[in-house]
């Protein structure tokens, strides 16, 4: 085999990598439920940061309040009218979440924040002037972490999908 045809071989390989990869999200994205979350951007302070935004993801809860025990509790992350909201589940260990309150309009924060990649072109989109709030709508594939699918602006009740392309 010449330099040139084990080139292509691999080249190919990469591409069908990469293709499997897109297919299988696409595919996930058209089967599974997808729901808008309020986030909490945040810059890790990390100079290899790159175009991304990394968020911390608040989902309310449904149910009854946590139980002050409660430390991690694991969750079951549903969509409901075009909002994600979080059943407790004691069994559960994927997602993991971090309790952000134990009121009654308890809500949790995923113990792990979602990168959203954004454009070289387009401005940092986590950037939003105080009456506005930054949502990200997730694919919830059942036992899997959630992915981010686009970021949305809640103003005045109204939320709003960013063209950030």
């Amino acid at each position: 085999m010449t330099r040139s045809r084990a080139g292509l071989a691999v080249a190919v390989l990469h591409v069908a990598l990469v293709g499997s990869l897109s297919l299988k999200l696409l595919v996930d994205r058209s089967r599974f439920p997808h729901a808008w979350a309020r986030t909490v951007p945040f810059d890790p302070s990390t100079p290899l940061r790159g175009r991304y935004v990394r968020l911390a993801v608040q989902i309310p809860l449904v149910g009854a309040p946590l139980p002050p025990s409660y430390a991690e509790p694991g969750v079951e992350l549903r969509a409901m009218n075009d909002r994600v909201l979080g059943a407790i589940d004691s069994g559960r260990t994927v997602p993991r979440v971090q309790v952000r309150s134990r009121d009654t309009t308890s809500s949790v924060t995923l113990a792990e924040p979602v990168a959203f990649f954004i454009p070289e072109h387009v401005p940092d989109p986590s950037i939003r002037p105080p009456s506005e709030e930054l949502w990200v709508e997730l694919t919830l594939p059942p036992g899997e972490w959630p992915r981010p699918v686009r970021l949305g602006v809640m103003r005045s009740g109204v939320l709003t999908p960013l063209e950030l392309r």
